[in-house]
């Protein structure tokens, strides 16, 4: 595998224009496109597949959802020519790719910043990666504990099948340590959508939340945070997200079975593209270049 570019449980779905989506990658026409995967990228890629319709008629791109995991479960399984993933592919899963004759190929399509938010009523601003941390694995459970109000933590993630949970886990929970075995709080609310995350932390004084940049509402209050006690104490926003300095951005990927050709190639090549790119900024993601 290469990296090609540097340069809920809803299932959305959007078909463009009236064409029924393929049953596998293998589509009943070449002008047929299946795109599915990641919940982050979901609003992203209908928004590129609308836009793209436009500028030829001629494809059909169907766009649905469920997590990263379905996305490379489908491609894995041939029955995506897209897998949509807020997280990198692993090498379990590029082995049971290659054992089923799959060879993924990968393309980051955007870039995104996971924002940690709090109900507006919540006095703390502002938090370091190991007290977030700390609140997730269960370690601290009042929000007394930092500075803020004699209330229990009521801890939101999304769910195991996403991406994004996933590299909350690895990178936040666990601070980037691959041998750390540290796992969300058992009480730790499971939600299928940014959406109920936005809901519940804007509904609850005691509740905490993650997601996407482009996903956060002003429903809810974003912590600003640091790898470091003395700071700085970065907010999450496109700018540092681009500059570096906000402490957990990532890369939001499509990953085809091999080089991709003709009309996936084509919209793959526009997605990558400066009017593609306009789209990410739109939305609210970070544009790769």
């Amino acid at each position: 595998m290469r990296r090609a570019c540097r340069f809920l449980p809803v299932i959305l779905c959007l078909i463009l224009p009236a064409c029924s989506p393929p049953e596998s990658s293998s589509a009943t026409s070449s002008n047929a496109i299946t795109d599915r995967g990641s919940d982050t990228l979901v609003n992203l890629a209908l928004a590129w597949a609308e836009t793209y319709a436009k500028i030829d008629p001629s494809v059909s791109i169907s766009v649905s959802g469920g997590g990263s995991g379905v996305g490379i479960t489908s491609l894995i399984e041939k029955t995506t020519d897209i897998a949509n993933a807020s997280r990198a592919i692993k090498p379990e899963e590029v082995q049971s790719a290659k054992d089923n004759g799959v060879e993924p190929m990968e393309f980051i399509v955007a870039r995104d910043a996971i924002g940690v938010i709090v109900n507006p009523a919540n006095p703390i601003n502002q938090l370091t990666l190991q007290q977030v941390s700390d609140i997730y694995s269960g370690k601290t459970s009042n929000w007394k504990d930092l500075g803020g109000e004699d209330r229990p933590i009521v801890r939101v993630s999304r769910e195991v099948t996403s991406g994004t949970h996933v590299y909350f886990l690895e990178s936040v929970i666990r601070l980037g340590n691959s041998k750390d075995t540290t796992i969300f709080a058992a009480d730790t609310l499971l939600l299928p959508s940014s959406e109920g995350i936005m809901s519940e932390v804007g509904q609850n004084p005691n509740a905490i939340g993650y997601d996407g940049l482009g996903y956060i509402t002003p429903t809810v209050k974003k912590i600003r945070l640091s790898k470091d006690p003395a700071g700085p104490f970065i907010e999450p926003t496109v700018a540092t997200a681009l500059d570096g300095t906000y402490p957990i951005s990532r890369d939001l990927y499509m990953y085809t079975n091999g080089e991709p050709t003709g009309k996936v190639k084509e919209y793959l090549d526009w997605i990558l593209g400066p009017e593609g790119q306009k789209v990410v900024s739109d939305l609210g993601f970070v544009p790769i270049s």
